[in-house]
């Protein structure tokens, strides 16, 4: 369980195949990072990566690394290659709740179709895919590369949504969204919350 809350900035520095003679299979990730409170984690503690749950398998100096699957490949953008990623810690017992309750499972990938500058803040406006339009509402929380943050406007569309959410400098900065433009592709995972209420109503009689 994660807030979507980041902690910090990491690095991807290092990508290897699993199995080099299977095209289809997982990556090992080292991870730098010099700015995130390593000493809380131990072998098999949850670091969510730009939104995605992952299992530490290796700790180093200032550093870690994960094992990603290529079903979570297949599911997730960013992962692949050296980039900077954001990241956080799993929640612990007694932590504030500072975002929302975020299970870092990835639910789909959204396309950035504007990130722009509005008087003190940016708007970045992402257009979400159809099976997703359905659990995103105006003021409803949604998870983006790892990042909580507040759906202000959404507008439905035949293939899905496009959602507006403005961001303070503040958590520009401190992210990567500070990288994203048209076009970009963005982890994103609902609300678990809507799925629950979904559930719940399709099973009403």
């Amino acid at each position: 369980m994660f807030t979507g809350i980041v902690s910090a900035v990491g690095q991807i520095s290092q990508v290897q195949h699993l199995d080099q003679q299977d095209a289809d299979a997982g990556l090992r990730l080292r991870i730098e990072a010099p700015d995130f409170d390593l000493s809380r984690c131990k072998l098999g503690d949850s670091i969510a990566i730009q939104g995605a749950c992952m299992t530490v398998v290796e700790l180093h100096d200032q550093a870690f690394t994960i094992d990603i699957s290529r079903e979570s490949l297949n599911r997730t953008v960013g992962l692949d290659q050296a980039s900077p990623v954001n990241l956080e810690a799993a929640m612990r017992l007694g932590d504030t709740l500072d975002g929302h309750m975020v299970l870092g499972h990835v639910d789909g990938v959204g396309t950035v179709s504007a990130f722009e500058p509005v008087g003190e803040s940016f708007e970045l406006r992402i257009l979400a895919p159809l099976e997703l339009a359905k659990y995103l509402a105006y003021k409803g929380s949604v998870t983006v590369n790892g990042v909580s943050l507040t759906v202000n406007q959404v507008v439905d569309q035949p293939l899905g949504c496009e959602i507006s959410i403005n961001l303070i400098p503040h958590t520009v900065q401190v992210t990567t969204l500070k990288y994203l433009k048209a076009g970009s592709f963005v982890n994103l995972e609902v609300d678990a919350i809507a799925r629950y209420v979904e559930r719940m109503l399709s099973l009403q009689k």
